[in-house]
């Protein structure tokens, strides 16, 4: 839940820490003293469009942030998480807004982009009012909160699963189909495979054949340098007879310097390293000859790799696995046409066990809509819309391919009027009529969805007496489940409150400021007379108040 709002040169606030808890908090304030904008500043920090003409004159920018409560297995926990924003519990969001009309957002001390701010905020907080964009009123959001109203989970998987299933399956025969003619298909694969079969192609034999090519290609430069070695280690002044000599005298004065006979066994062991070199060099040299026709065929062979490699645009150790990939998809190929047939068959079978776990799914969706049109109609009728009608149209969905939504999407219809016919609630023009539609539909589906911070704005325009009386009875039962903050002129409203905010106008320097404060009981008493009785506060008018207090 929201537990702090802080506003700094916003619009006319020049300041405003705000604290909340949980329940229903109310805010109050004479007319024009700005109490929408605690909303507005709410829907800035979700991501709204920032107008530069919302920076308080006279200042560069405008910065609002606002602190919330997320348990660790929220759905915001889990965003948080999932974006690498999670900081040991916390949750912070941040804007800025400049007078050149540039804004900057952050999540927890970090930058991101208004597409984060947005998708967070939309886990955190929802503002029902005239101006905001409201999930409500998104056909697929309608239809998510009519199945959490239904709680038929167990009719929901089956549904997506055969979809998912069938999906998948006419994915498959769509690719098999779109190789062409199999035929002509075999043909080519055919061919490809001889050609790479007719050429050794395994890394190991390629690196083997570039070998002997190189070994082949220097022969000559390999023979003499073979050879010219050979000779500088053998004969008279060999480097081996040489070092002998050395050892020999080494030997001979060692007697009076005992570390020459540390040299000595160095030398002997140079000594054995030259034997083992001059073995080597040998045998090296008796594998090399000059062989023309061999490396003409080394030439020939390296040719075809290249050549090959160059078709089908693949490095030389590639071919190999190339190779392999015909081969299996010549395999596939050679059963397409039962495999084809086994396709059909496995697509119709997904297709009626999705449309037996869809009509199971339909019927449970009606069910539930009808319970939740008979609530949400007599709530409705409590809260100043005497003979409205609210109605749950189930419309099937356009395609007939299998969706893992279910065969329909859920409409919420409303008549606000007797004798009006029912309409799409999107197209419900009234703010305030729409505001408490949507508080009926929260009340009575117990807030299905998992948002835990609701905003009313505009939800009592209109209505009064018994009607607003009403309207604070609903948002004070929701607050038993979630946190509302409902921004309110009804004093009928504000008395259900669990906690209350002032907003207050002044003028300073020719500038009109607007300020914000956290009433405690009297001060509640005070500006819920206010309300009832206008600038001169009367004892009637408190009393009314006070007995407002005490009932709820």
């Amino acid at each position: 839940m929201l537990t702090r709002l802080s506003i700094r040169d916003f619009a006319v606030v020049a300041h405003a820490e705000l604290d909340f808890g949980a329940g229903l908090t109310v805010i109050s304030g004479e007319t024009g003293a700005g109490k929408s904008l605690l909303v507005d500043a709410l829907g800035f920090l979700s991501g709204a469009r920032g107008d530069a003409g919302a920076v308080r004159h006279g200042a560069q920018r405008a910065e609002l942030a606002a602190e919330f409560a997320v348990p660790a297995d929220a759905p915001a926990a889990r965003w948080l998480a999932d974006s690498d924003l999670d900081d040991d519990g916390a949750c912070q969001l941040r804007r800025t807004l400049r007078a050149d009309g540039g804004s900057k957002a952050w999540i927890n001390g970090r930058s991101v982009t208004l597409t984060q701010l947005s998708e967070l905020a939309g886990l955190l907080v929802e503002i029902h009012g005239q101006h905001a964009q409201q999930a409500l009123l998104e056909r697929r959001q309608q239809t998510e909160l009519l199945d959490a109203y239904a709680h038929h989970p167990h009719l929901l998987a089956p549904v997506r699963s055969h979809a998912q299933a069938w999906k998948r399956l006419h994915e498959e025969r769509s690719a098999l189909l779109s190789r062409g003619d199999v035929g002509e298909r075999q043909l080519w694969l055919q061919h490809q495979l001889d050609e790479l079969d007719a050429q050794p192609l395994a890394p190991a034999v390629l690196a083997e054949l570039d070998a002997s090519h190189r070994r082949h290609a220097h022969a000559a430069s390999l023979i003499a340098t073979c050879d010219g070695t050979l000779d500088a280690l053998a004969g008279d002044d060999a480097l081996t007879t040489r070092l002998q000599r050395l050892r020999h005298g080494l030997q001979r004065e060692a007697r009076h310097e005992p570390r020459l006979g540390d040299v000595d066994a160095m030398f002997d062991a140079a000594a054995i390293q030259l034997d083992e070199a001059q073995s080597l060099l040998q045998r090296v040299r008796d594998d090399l000859e000059l062989d023309p026709e061999a490396l003409a065929d080394l030439e020939r062979q390296l040719t075809r790799v290249q050549d090959l490699a160059r078709k089908h645009r693949l490095p030389p150790e590639q071919l190999a696995a190339h190779r392999d990939t015909l081969a299996q998809e010549l395999d596939m190929l050679a059963d397409a046409d039962t495999r084809l047939q086994r396709l059909d068959a496995d697509i119709a079978r997904a297709a009626a066990q999705w449309q037996d776990a869809a009509a199971a799914l339909a019927a449970s969706r009606r069910k539930a809509g009808d319970v939740l049109a008979t609530a949400v109609s007599a709530m409705i009728d409590t809260l100043g819309m005497q003979g409205g009608r609210f109605e749950v149209a189930l419309e099937a969905n356009a395609s007939d391919a299998p969706d893992a939504s279910g065969s329909e999407r859920a409409e919420f219809l409303v008549s606000a009027n007797p004798g009006q016919p029912p309409r799409p609630l999107r197209k419900v023009a009234s703010g305030g009529e729409l505001s408490r539609i949507s508080l009926a539909v929260e009340v009575a589906t117990q807030a299905q969805d998992a948002v835990p911070t609701m905003v009313f704005d505009e939800v009592d325009a209109g209505i009064g007496g018994a009607v607003a009386a009403a309207v604070g009875a609903q948002l004070r039962a929701l607050g038993a489940s979630k946190q509302v903050l409902c921004v309110t002129h009804q004093p009928q409203v504000a008395a259900a409150g669990h906690a209350q905010y002032r907003v207050s106008k002044a003028a300073s320097d020719g500038i009109t400021q607007s300020s914000v404060s956290a009433l405690d009981a009297a001060g509640r008493q005070d500006e819920i007379a206010r309300m009832l009785g206008g600038a001169d506060v009367s004892a009637e008018a408190r009393a009314a108040a006070k007995k407002l207090l005490d009932h709820t």
